[in-house]
C-alpha cells in the first residue's frame, strides 16, 4: 500500500496564462456592472476546457477597518441598513466595521481614512492603519477584492449612539462601543453574519494579545 504522504502534489501550479479569454461583453452597466466571459482554462489533466460562459459581478474592490481600542478592550461597530441582507431570516439591519469601496487610482489607506471620518467621525493618520489581509469574497461570480485592516482609536472619545453617514449617499449609520468579548460573544450567538466583520473579529481573537 502506497503512503499518500509521501507524494508531494503542488499547489497552485497555474495561474492567469493558463486562461485563454475570448471575449468579454458587458451584460448590465450600473452603479455595478456585469461582465459576460468566454473562456477556456487548463485543466489537472494538462490539458485545456471546453469554451465556457461565466458571468461575473463588477462591484470594484472594497477596504473595511476593524477599530480596536486594545487599552479599554473594545471594538466600534457600525449598524445599518443593508438591502442584501434582506432575505435572511434576520433582521437586515447589520452589525459591521467601518467600510467603503475604492474612487479611482484611490490608494486602500486613504480609503480607510475617509471611510473612518464619514462613518464614526474618527480621524485617523495612515500608520495608525494596518493590515490584516486581503481576500476575496466571492469569487465563483464576483471579482471584489477585500482589503481588511485594524486600527487603534479610543473609544472613551467616541459616543454611543451618534449617528453617522453621508446623506447623498443614503448612509444612516448608529455607533456602538462594543467590548471584545461581547463581540466575540454575538459572533457565537449569529448576530454577526458579514464576512468582513467575522474575520476581523477571528482575527482579532487569534492576535489580541499582541496589539
Amino acid at each position: 500500500m502506497q503512503d499518500n504522504q509521501s507524494k508531494s502534489i503542488p499547489m497552485l501550479q497555474y495561474n492567469q496564462n493558463d486562461v485563454s479569454i475570448a471575449a468579454i461583453n458587458t451584460k448590465y452597466q450600473g452603479f455595478f456592472k456585469v461582465d459576460e466571459y468566454q473562456l477556456k482554462h487548463k485543466l489537472f489533466s494538462q490539458k485545456f476546457s471546453e469554451s465556457i460562459t461565466r458571468e461575473v459581478f463588477e462591484r470594484g474592490d472594497a477596504v473595511v477597518v476593524m477599530l480596536y481600542d486594545a487599552i479599554e478592550d473594545n471594538l466600534l461597530f457600525l449598524e445599518q441598513f443593508r438591502a442584501g441582507a434582506l432575505r435572511t431570516e434576520q433582521t437586515p439591519w447589520l452589525l459591521e466595521f467601518v467600510a467603503g469601496m475604492f474612487e479611482s487610482d484611490e490608494d486602500p489607506i486613504d480609503v480607510a481614512i475617509r471611510e473612518t471620518k464619514e462613518e464614526a467621525g474618527i480621524s485617523l493618520e495612515a500608520s495608525a492603519v494596518r493590515p490584516i489581509m486581503k481576500y476575496l469574497s466571492s469569487p465563483g461570480g464576483m471579482s471584489e477584492c477585500i482589503h481588511l485592516y485594524w486600527a487603534k482609536f479610543d473609544s472613551n472619545k467616541v459616543s454611543p449612539g451618534s449617528i453617522y453617514g453621508l446623506d447623498d449617499e443614503n448612509e444612516d449609520i448608529l455607533l456602538h462601543i462594543i467590548s471584545r468579548t461581547e463581540a466575540l460573544a454575538l459572533l457565537k450567538e449569529g448576530k454577526i453574519i458579514n464576512a468582513s466583520t467575522i474575520i476581523g473579529l477571528q482575527w482579532l481573537a487569534m492576535n489580541y494579545p499582541n496589539l
